[in-house]
Order: structure tokens, then sequence, then C-alpha cells
């Protein structure tokens, strides 16, 4: 895609969406957009989405539109030292460390009527500028094998079959190097 076409795909996406931190009156939002995007087996559980938001709401970023005033989608991660995903990084935000160096992303969700037009990029490329802005080393990811080419695209690279098995699924561990 040319530089302008990005331009202009970047601008019309500022013209209908707001970019920042979650609310905390936002969680009930949150956590109905995770019901949607995800089948019950991968979903975060109420209980986990609520901890996550009121623990790390600083990694927690959304796209709200401009004209209903509702989440439209978001990313959402916590901070580590540890090189590599575990499930437990979805179940249990007591994990995050604020000066950890490696963001662990734990759920890009976009409700169905934002997609195609740019905005799950437009969400992960503002959550990597901010994450680097702050020093931090890389971002990983883990996903189905029917997504890994999106996240390539993104600038994810792929590193084989992860450790993680959430879900009695076979997730693909994807990292993004931030700052070397």
């Amino acid at each position: 895609m040319s530089n302008g076409m990005n331009n202009r795909r970047k601008n019309n996406l500022d013209e209908q969406f707001v970019f920042r931190q979650i609310l905390p009156q936002e969680a009930d939002q949150a956590v109905t957009i995770e019901q949607i995007c995800f089948p019950p087996h991968e979903a975060c559980s109420e209980k986990m989405m609520r901890g996550r938001i009121a623990r790390v709401p600083e990694l927690f970023f959304v796209a709200v539109d401009k004209k209903t005033g509702k989440l439209a989608g978001f990313l959402n991660g916590i901070a580590t030292n540890e090189q590599s995903f575990r499930d437990e990084f979805f179940t249990d935000a007591g994990l995050h460390d604020p000066q950890g160096n490696t963001v662990m992303l734990v759920g890009l969700d976009v409700l169905p009527e934002y997609r195609g037009q740019g905005l799950a990029r437009e969400i992960m490329t503002r959550y990597q500028n901010i994450e680097r802005e702050k020093g931090r080393k890389q971002m990983i990811l883990t996903c189905l094998e029917e997504k890994v080419a999106m996240y390539e695209r993104m600038g994810y690279h792929n590193h084989g079959i992860s450790a993680s098995a959430w879900g009695g699924e076979q997730w693909y561990e994807m990292c993004c190097t931030l700052n070397d």
C-alpha cells in the first residue's frame, strides 16, 4: 500500500475513532466484546477481563467510535521479563511487572461491524509505538494458524508452535522487536 493510501486510511480512522487507555467504566463493554470476538473456550472470562482492566489499565488500549461513544475494539497485554508465552498470562494479571521489557499480548478484539477497515492494524501500530517509547524490547502474542499471515504483515515473526494450549487449541507464538 502506498504512503498516500496509508495516510488516508489513518486520517479516516482518526476521524472515526478515539484511541486511548481504557476507562474503568468501560469494563462491561470489554467483557461483552471479548465474548463476541472469541468462542467460549478461547474467550477470557469476565473475572479475568475485569482483573486485567483493574490491575493493568495502562496496557489496555481501546478504539472508541466517536459517533456512538462505544468501544469498537481493543488490545491488551501484561508486561514481564519472561521471553516466552504461557497460559498463566491470560489468567493472572498479578504476573504483570510494570518494569518488564516484554509485553505479552493477551487479546486483540475488534467487533465484526468494524472489521475490514484497518482498525486492528491501527490499534496494533499505535500500541507498538506507545510501548516502544516506554523502552519495551518486544511484544509477544499467540495466534491460531489462520492468523499467522495477518500478524506477519503487522511486523511479527513466527516462532513456531507455542507452549500455550489455551482453550485446547494449537497456538503459534509471534514476536515483534520494538527496541534492540
